[in-house]
């Protein structure tokens, strides 16, 4: 792996020498800065960025106008996030990134997800005074709830299989973003006024992002220096410095004794982990999941992400049905039956196949989707709970099994972005926290949150008589919902979508493909669309944009019942926005354009850009 230093003196002494054209060296020259106006579209060439602010994707399209790939913009996006988009990106949570090589035309995926320490168990979440599980809003806002971080190994992974550069150089525009401050906007304003409470729990936290105690207000600058110097020592040391260094010796004293300010009134439960659980972290290479749906290739995240899966099988449920020839309220019912079965068996058969026999194939089966396919009522909506699939060979057809359980849901909230490059390669990713704002506790002197991914684990059995696959263990990966997604058509890039949302995401990426692929919807139109969400749950959740189509009412005629989350899931009279997930894309065309796609309004809307735009 060469340094862009290198790469960039050898063009300018090939070019003195006469040796390489203008054009050939200019290529390798450090990039004239673009600056990225928030566009939720932009169609061109040479490459492409969509991601949640203006920052990060101008930090992605800077490493690709200097020579880097898609996996080293990537890295430049992400750790951009990570002190632009602090509440749900950031080396102190996880995440999955599936990628497309140009040059072996493979899918591969990379598993950064948090882990439990070694030292948790399947009672973590119970109060040992009492035997009972904690409060939701308890467990988030506490060192109990902080997993093994996976980010920073995902990205050094990815570079070590498909980047040009290393992580210092990669890290850099973060770390000049950092340095100098970004302008907080109204969305980051209210994302901060939504933790308030519980940021000022903590020193670290209330210095960072309450100033003087108060919200930061809008069109003021947030500089974060203690970031800067952390992905400074980053790329001067490497990720050891995390992973058994002495960022890693500042992260495990701030989840086991959390940095609670004098007058905190919170319990804030210490974690148990330690140094050796960071040394052993290891982001894992997986084989993605893969269906076929209308002759298109789509690839995504297998286990410990439940996405790949459920997504899978919902798209192999649909596709016993010839969608476009249905009314559109026929469509939307069939598309939120299906998802009303996919959960149903996500919720009794997945979680960390490293701690289970996870019975994947026979879940992406056709026989098994047609076996569900049959269970959905043209003329009538499911009542959840519904059970779950059998999966006994030679079962009898329209048959479910097993008891019909209520899981509950924990995931909130993640990011997710978009990048490609000149050469075709491709890169889907989503990282996350959990939380807005993760577990709350900003380690001190280093500028970065902490996830609370451990509450996506199941506090106690849900399954009935049956084995809960996604209880708390050592080493374990909770189960998550984030769902990147490439698809292929004849082998080539078409799309590459995903979005954050917790387990809505699931059904924000196959509404997506199912507005794109059998609705005939354009891909920003696909993405801008009104949103439901059904997740075997008795009431499907719904954007008030969604309930206000005329269609919806042919769905509740069909006894669909909608409901609006307003509310945050910490504390209930803290209103939220009530959309669902923020979702980015990539369309690839014959001519060789790419369309980046994002957001119009959700979230304030994303920042799309592309390296040469069509005039």
């Amino acid at each position: 792996m060469r340094s862009r230093r290198f790469v960039n003196a050898l063009a300018a002494v090939l070019l003195a020498a006469g040796l390489v054209t203008g054009a050939a060296a200019c290529a390798q020259t450090p990039p004239q800065k673009h600056p990225v106006t928030k566009t939720s579209v932009a169609r061109g060439h040479g490459g492409a960025v969509v991601s949640d602010t203006a920052e990060s994707t101008q930090a992605g399209l800077d490493v690709l106008r200097s020579g880097g790939t898609a996996a080293d913009a990537a890295v430049a996006v992400a750790s951009t996030l990570g002190v632009t988009d602090p509440y749900v990106a950031g080396i102190g949570g996880g995440g999955y990134l599936v990628y497309y090589d140009a040059l072996t035309h493979q899918v591969s995926t990379i598993d950064g997800r948090e882990t439990a320490p070694g030292a948790d168990g399947a009672g973590m979440f119970l109060d040992p005074a009492t035997g009972q599980p904690l409060s939701y809003p308890a467990a988030v806002t506490s060192g109990l709830s902080v997993g093994v971080p996976g980010t920073l190994a995902t990205w050094q992974r990815a570079l070590q299989r498909w980047g040009r550069y290393g992580l210092a150089e990669d890290l850099r525009p973060a770390e000049q973003v950092a340095e100098r401050g970004f302008v907080v906007d109204a969305t980051f304003r209210e994302q901060t006024r939504q933790n308030a409470k519980r940021f000022a729990q903590f020193d670290s936290t209330a210095k960072l992002f309450l100033p003087g105690g108060v919200l930061p207000a809008v069109g003021s600058t947030l500089r974060n220096p203690d970031l800067a110097k952390t992905y400074r020592e980053i790329g001067e040391r490497g990720i050891g410095a995390l992973y058994g260094g002495s960022i890693g010796v500042d992260v495990v004293n701030a989840v086991q004794h959390p940095p609670l300010t004098p007058r905190a009134t919170l319990v804030a439960r210490p974690g148990p982990m330690a140094l050796s659980d960071l040394r052993a972290y290891q982001a894992l290479d997986v084989d993605p999941t893969h269906v076929n749906y209308r002759g298109l290739d789509v690839y995504g995240m297998a286990l410990s992400s439940s996405g790949g899966i459920t997504d899978g099988e919902a798209l192999n449920i649909l596709g016993n049905f010839e969608l476009p020839a249905m009314s559109r309220g026929q469509a939307l019912h069939h598309y939120l039956e299906a998802t009303r079965l996919a959960f149903a068996d996500r919720n009794r058969y997945l979680g960390d196949s490293h701690y289970l026999d996870v019975p994947q194939q026979q879940l992406l089966s056709p026989s098994f989707a047609r076996q569900r396919a049959c269970l959905i009522d043209p003329v009538k909506a499911g009542t959840s709970p519904v059970a779950p699939g059998e999966l006994v060979t030679g079962s009898r057809p329209c048959t479910p099994s097993g008891a019909a359980v209520t899981v509950p849901d924990h995931e909130h909230h993640t990011n997710h972005f978009v990048v490609t490059d000149g050469a075709g390669n491709v890169v889907s990713y989503t990282n996350t926290l959990e939380e807005w704002g993760g577990s709350g506790i900003v380690v001190p002197g280093r500028g970065f949150l902490l996830n609370n991914e451990l509450t996506d684990f199941n506090f106690t059995p849900t399954q009935d008589s049956a084995p809960d696959p996604n209880l708390p263990a050592a080493g374990k990966r909770p189960r998550s919902s984030m769902s990147p997604t490439i698809v292929l058509k004849n082998g080539q890039p078409f799309l590459a979508v995903g979005s954050p949302g917790g387990t809505t995401i699931i059904t924000t990426v196959l509404q997506i493909l199912v507005n794109r692929v059998d609705f005939g919807m354009t891909l920003p139109d696909a993405i801008a669309a009104p949103r439901a969400s059904q997740r075997n749950t008795p009431t499907t959740q719904a954007e008030p944009a969604f309930l206000a189509e005329s269609t919806t009412h042919d769905l509740q005629a069909l006894g669909h019942k909608f409901t609006i989350n307003d509310t945050s899931p910490l504390d209930p009279t803290i209103k939220v926005s009530p959309e669902i997930g923020i979702a980015s894309g990539l369309e690839f065309f014959p001519d060789g354009t790419v369309l980046a796609a994002g957001e119009p309004t959700r979230r304030g809307g994303s920042a799309a850009g592309v390296i040469f735009p069509t005039r």
